[in-house]
């Protein structure tokens, strides 16, 4: 019963450099870093660039990522979080005395955090001249990007796909995207409609915007003339974030986290990101002996589902900005909690759980490894697709709608206050053999991202998957996504109707989606080989994105 080891792809292979994220053009822009010399925090700030340009729907200029750095030269692992805070005025009351009992998902009031994605692309970029031997122009780095924004890009299926989908439900604040001007003028055609797949689309304010950055550097976002034309249009329509609060983000290198798996080390970034609860998860497998139990069976995903549950109840317990709340981090991921977890789990019934509303997260991952050895996991978002909808005027770009995520009620581990990140889902990994990296993976997918995490780490470590037939092996999804009343344990068709039926005996509520569905999330991974230095890559076919390299 177990997953074929085939695919429909290859796996990428290369001796040098190697690339994978989920749009082709992407891939390109940072192979082309690759192979003029580039290391890996600078082939990445290029894919991360043009992808926001290239796939806009999922993120950009507007969001936030976060990093974890290999540098090969020290032999040292870093992580970067470039999430932004919360605006000073953005406060449970605030938001009360304006009839609110939640935050608005789209909107300028939707957009309350500041937007850490490019700070988070120049702190990386400045490390990497000091410590890794970094040869390109800032400036260079973002010629990709300009280019696809002033001179266009084949829309893609998927941006059809999203674009469609919130458009014209005028009784729902969240699918009425055409209600806001510059939306209209950036992402549907003169015409009202939206573009078609093929179409050429030029974004010409947000080419302008990405020159000043290219000139200027990252001081034009956050307290130059774009943090004035961004912050002006903002409380022109009620926002509440200032120039005060651009000028006041940090983005901050912090220690990464890790567990040990198998004779394997795994590491992500620290709250406030869900990385923990990927970890935990393969905490809780590793109490387990998986040699005994076959991939693809109703045993397996069993046990991988109902891990998932219970390292999902420590993280929505305690996971929100660290600055604001004690999380024992050292307890959540300690070997004691990882056996008493996997002692409270039965093979034969399953566990109920209450969960809020699953968060959601349409979002990119991109993975990056150099001919020195240096390699990059990061992860960039702008939350929601389209995240609040909402575009400055005149700047092309997409503001994320991250801190709707914030609670209203005050006893909430993740309540508003002013200057506080917000609960996040964006985690990149990576794991380490021989105290060097092994597997750069990631995925985009919000309460999917660590699920799938531990898709490709069992698959790859435990069954030796290959590592484009682990990508695009049958997947799973637990949770409840929007609209849902219950938490269902989404599974795609190519999962066999008898394990179906086995899992709903056991008490899933098992809801089959198509056989290849991007709920599942854009997913891929390089693998290193230690002895040969030959990079492995693979992408996922629920995007659009390939792994190159040279």
């Amino acid at each position: 019963m177990s997953s074929s080891k085939q695919s429909y792809r290859p796996t990428t292979m290369a001796t040098n450099g190697m690339i994978t994220t989920p749009h082709y053009l992407a891939s390109q822009a940072g192979l082309k870093v690759l192979q003029a010399g580039g290391n890996a925090v600078e082939a990445a700030i290029a894919a991360l660039s043009t992808i926001g340009v290239v796939y806009p729907h999922m993120n950009g200029v507007g969001g936030d990522n976060f990093w974890l750095v290999y540098d090969a030269k020290q032999k040292k692992l870093k992580a970067l979080n470039s999430s932004g805070r919360s605006g000073e005025g953005a406060t449970i009351p605030f938001y009360q005395q304006q009839g609110y009992s939640k935050i608005p998902s789209r909107g300028a009031l939707a957009a309350n955090t500041v937007p850490g994605a490019v700070a988070g692309w120049e702190k990386a970029y400045q490390y990497s001249q000091n410590h890794m031997n970094g040869t390109v122009e800032w400036s260079e780095l973002l010629q990709t990007s300009i280019h696809y924004a002033k001179d266009g890009f084949p829309v893609t299926p998927s941006q059809v796909y999203w674009t469609n989908l919130n458009l014209d439900d005028k009784d729902n604040e969240f699918r009425h995207l055409q209600r806001f001007t510059e939306f209209q003028k950036v992402f549907l055609q003169a015409n009202g409609l939206s573009y078609r797949a093929g179409d050429i689309m030029k974004q010409p304010d947000l080419a302008r915007t990405l020159e000043g950055l290219a000139a200027e550097g990252g001081s034009l976002l956050y307290e130059g003339e774009l943090a004035k034309l961004m912050t002006t249009d903002l409380q022109l329509h009620g926002g509440v974030l200032t120039i005060d609060d651009l000028r006041h983000h940090q983005s901050n290198w912090v220690e990464p986290i890790s567990v040990r798996y198998r004779n394997h080390q795994v590491f992500n970034v620290p709250p406030n990101s869900q990385g923990f609860a990927s970890l935990s998860i393969l905490n809780i497998l590793n109490q387990f002996p998986l040699s005994d139990v076959e991939e693809g069976s109703a045993d397996y995903y069993h046990l991988l589902a109902e891990a998932t549950k219970r390292a999902f109840v420590d993280r929505d317990q305690y996971l929100t900005d660290p600055d604001f709340a004690t999380i024992p981090l050292d307890e959540i991921l300690s070997l004691r909690r990882g056996i008493q977890l996997a002692e409270s789990i039965d093979f034969t019934s399953v566990r109920a759980f209450e969960k809020q509303l699953d968060p959601k997260g349409d979002t990119i991952w991109l993975g990056v490894v150099d001919k020195e050895g240096n390699a990059v996991s990061v992860i960039q978002s702008i939350y929601h697709e389209f995240g609040s909808g909402f575009i400055p005027k005149n700047t092309g770009i997409v503001l994320q709608n991250r801190g709707s995520y914030f609670s209203l009620d005050e006893s909430h581990i993740n309540c508003l206050q002013a200057r506080k990140r917000t609960y996040h889902t964006l985690n990149p990994a990576m794991l380490f053999k021989n105290e060097q990296p092994y597997l750069i993976y990631g995925t985009m997918g919000g309460e999917g991202q660590p699920q799938t995490q531990a898709a490709l780490v069992t698959r790859i470590i435990d069954y030796n998957f290959p590592i484009q037939s682990a990508i695009e092996a049958p997947r799973w999804l637990y949770g409840r996504t929007w609209g849902a009343t219950s938490n269902s344990l989404k599974v795609e068709g190519r999962i066999s109707a008898s394990i179906c039926l086995e899992l709903e005996k056991r008490g899933h509520e098992v809801e089959v989606l198509e056989d290849f569905t991007d709920v599942m999330g854009h997913a891929g991974a390089i693998q290193i080989n230690q002895q040969t230095g030959v990079k492995y890559g693979g992408a996922d076919p629920r995007g659009d994105g390939v792994a190159s390299g040279y």
